[in-house]
């Protein structure tokens, strides 16, 4: 019997290495900003992208969301990596690419992304594409190189993990919700050396938006990756997309597909289940993704933890500007943002679109669409209006806040209420203070101008 895992692996596998390692074959190489050391690297060498048309380059991370770029910096390491992509006949997705957006938004939408193949990126939340059924995982830059030399890469098979999610989530509680809440109760080191499946009616309940929120945050509980079987709603989502494949070879495809699930009787290392009923709106209040409670709790108390987690909370909560015991409805915030590519699809768009609807916010914040192809889809429906006459600025697609590298940052002691995938220190700006949650909950704090439930705000109201 076989786990997703064993499949996936076995599948790519060209050789094992005297030290254990496994040679793998790499289907898509997904390039960013970051990887003008790796072409570098080539260049010294005198060599060129092994599989370019395996390769695909996207101008996110740098990219700006409000007109020209912030500084000459940040312009030429966009230029340098369409200059790179130019030189080797990569595709890349630049600014005045209208397919241009997130690399982890943009691989899916394009349908790069397919079940059953390797998907490497130099980013760690390459995780995102394991939603499809994929083997795909984040490297480093020596990695990226290697890669782009030989479309191979070295890599130690991980752990099979399985999260069982049983039931249905309920009224506003998502993706973000379920991952964040398995997070604080495993810790960020909870799926370390892992591979993480995640099973169960809730997930398989979920669109894809949700399963990509989902394998996305993977990373924040140490999983290497995280994975979900295919089926039909990832079949309907990947037919007809520009490079998926199509008629005969799309059914010739699913039928490759539907054999990549887990067997049954198939044993994992490690078993968790949880149930969804018990999952609330969740908000973090430390500086990591493990410092996150229902919203409807309280700042914790050092006082109620061991010595040595003692300590890490008082640091945590100090530098949030925290107080023990107060109710976490009762922090005030001073901005919002939502994007990302953990909340910046369409249905996230509409998740917070749904909340702020006639509604006018307390807090200024940055709505950043995950790609161009969303902004347009956005428009189209109305949900930039509904932003904008909200208070809110609409702007481009990109990395944008999450990663405060184009000029989009939290100011030094101001407090952020964002979707994105990470509240460490400095995360979205020196001094920032990020508290993560789902795209509605970011919504319900930019009217309330304070964390807040967003369950009142639904009702009687459509929500994502």
């Amino acid at each position: 019997m076989m786990t997703l895992l064993d499949k996936l692996w076995g599948a790519h596998e060209i050789m094992t290495g005297e030290d254990g390692r496994s040679l793998l074959w790499v289907d898509r190489h997904l390039v960013h900003e970051g990887s003008h050391h790796a072409f570098a690297k080539l260049a010294a060498r005198g060599a060129r992208v092994a599989e370019p048309r395996l390769t695909f380059g996207v101008v996110d991370h740098y990219a700006p969301t409000r007109g020209l770029a912030a500084t000459p910096a940040i312009a030429r390491m966009i230029e340098t990596l369409e200059r790179n992509a130019a030189e080797h006949d990569v595709t890349c997705f630049g600014l005045k690419d209208r397919r241009q957006g997130i690399v982890h938004v943009v691989g899916p939408e394009q349908g790069l992304t397919l079940p059953g193949l390797l998907i490497n990126c130099g980013d760690s939340h390459t995780s995102t594409h394991g939603a499809f059924g994929a083997l795909a995982f984040g490297i480093g830059a020596t990695e990226v190189a290697h890669v782009l030399a030989t479309q191979t890469i070295w890599q130690c098979k991980p752990k099979a993990m399985r999260i069982n999610v049983t039931g249905q989530l309920a009224l506003g509680v998502g993706a973000k919700d379920l991952a964040l809440a398995w997070i604080a109760k495993l810790g960020t080191g909870g799926a370390q050396g892992h591979a993480v499946e995640y099973t169960g009616d809730a997930v398989r309940g979920m669109s894809m938006e949700g399963r990509m929120t989902l394998c996305n945050l993977s990373i924040e509980g140490g999983a290497r990756f995280g994975m979900i079987a295919p089926d039909d709603t990832t079949f309907n989502y990947i037919k007809g997309r520009r490079y998926a494949p199509k008629g005969a070879a799309f059914d010739e495809a699913m039928g490759y597909w539907n054999t990549l699930r887990s067997d049954d009787g198939a044993i994992f290392d490690r078993e968790v289940t949880i149930e969804a009923a018990d999952i609330a709106p969740i908000v973090t209040w430390g500086t990591s993704p493990e410092d996150a409670a229902p919203v409807t709790e309280n700042v914790p108390s050092p006082s109620d933890a061991s010595e040595a987690e003692a300590e890490r909370i008082h640091a945590a909560i100090d530098y949030m500007g925290l107080t023990p015991g107060k109710p976490l409805t009762e922090v005030q915030i001073d901005q919002v943002f939502i994007g990302s590519c953990t909340n910046g699809r369409i249905e996230d768009l509409r998740a917070a679109a749904s909340v702020l609807a006639g509604r006018r916010a307390k807090v200024p914040g940055l709505v950043s669409p995950g790609s161009q192809e969303i902004k347009a889809q956005a428009e189209a429906e109305g949900l930039d209006r509904v932003f904008v006459e909200a208070g809110l600025d609409w702007v481009g697609a990109g990395c944008s806040m999450c990663v405060a590298m184009n000029g989009d940052s939290v100011a030094s002691g101001k407090r952020c209420a964002s979707t994105t995938n990470r509240n460490f220190r400095g995360r979205q700006g020196k001094g920032a203070r990020t508290h993560l949650m789902s795209p509605a909950m970011v919504a319900a704090a930019a009217v309330t101008g304070h964390l807040t439930d967003v369950r009142p705000l639904l009702q009687g109201r459509d929500a994502a």
